[in-house]
């Protein structure tokens, strides 16, 4: 799939493993391998996890796996209804985890699940190196439609003010990069915008992702 796109079409090349924690069986880290060696540096690459959940070891192994795999960022989801509302239930959480090896730790917050400001506190406070909001359920709402843009600019401004990483995503179009460019995030996520027929479950058309990439151009933010 990667081949008919030129890596310097995407300076992000995200790949997703599962919706929760992810075990090395579970886990396509054969694929992931393969594409990190297939881009051989030329692009930087991330890889999902899972989810954070309360077994921290579980978390610690399902992250260290994909950082075996060569990534750059190892990313893993913040699901607040799971436990109660609030950074403090996860911070006992990141108290069990360590830096995998090689690879940076990404926190994905999910707009439409009503995630916590304080959050973006709690992965500063456990050494990640950013963290980003999506949206959770895929049901054709992008990250607009469930943020509006005081949300969005406060979030930025937190995660900037902690010095992380930060990124925006969740069923974004070209048609939306204009306005979350002036946020100032470090970069934008696309999925469905960049495969054929705007459909996430189809492959990638590499006229839609040198669409994306031309329409950010100049403007100070990546594409993951």
């Amino acid at each position: 799939m990667l081949p008919a796109v030129t890596i310097g079409d995407a300076p992000r090349i995200p790949l997703r493993a599962r919706h929760h924690i992810a075990t090395q069986d579970e886990t396509p880290v054969d694929v992931i391998r393969d594409v990190v060696v297939f881009v051989a540096g030329r692009a930087l690459t991330s890889a999902t996890a899972g989810n954070i959940e309360p077994d921290a070891a579980a978390v610690q192994a399902a992250m260290a796996c994909i950082a075996a795999t060569g990534v750059d960022y190892v990313k893993a989801g913040l699901f607040p209804p799971q436990w109660e509302q609030g950074g403090r239930d996860y911070a006992a959480v990141f108290a069990g985890l360590r830096p995998p090896g090689g690879a940076r730790r990404i926190a994905v917050m999910f707009a439409d699940l009503a995630p916590p400001p304080e959050l973006v506190d709690a992965v500063a406070d456990a050494g990640f190196d950013g963290v980003m909001v999506d949206t959770a359920l895929k049901t054709g709402h992008s990250l607009p439609d469930v943020a509006g843009t005081e949300w969005l600019a406060a979030f930025v401004e937190r995660a900037r003010a902690r010095k992380l990483l930060c990124g925006l995503a969740g069923s974004l179009r070209v048609a939306h990069i204009e306005s979350l460019a002036r946020l100032n995030p470090d970069y934008l996520g696309f999925r469905g915008a960049l495969c054929s027929g705007q459909a996430r479950a189809q492959g990638l058309d590499a006229d839609a992702v040198r669409h994306v990439r031309d329409t950010l151009g100049a403007l100070s933010c990546a594409a993951a």
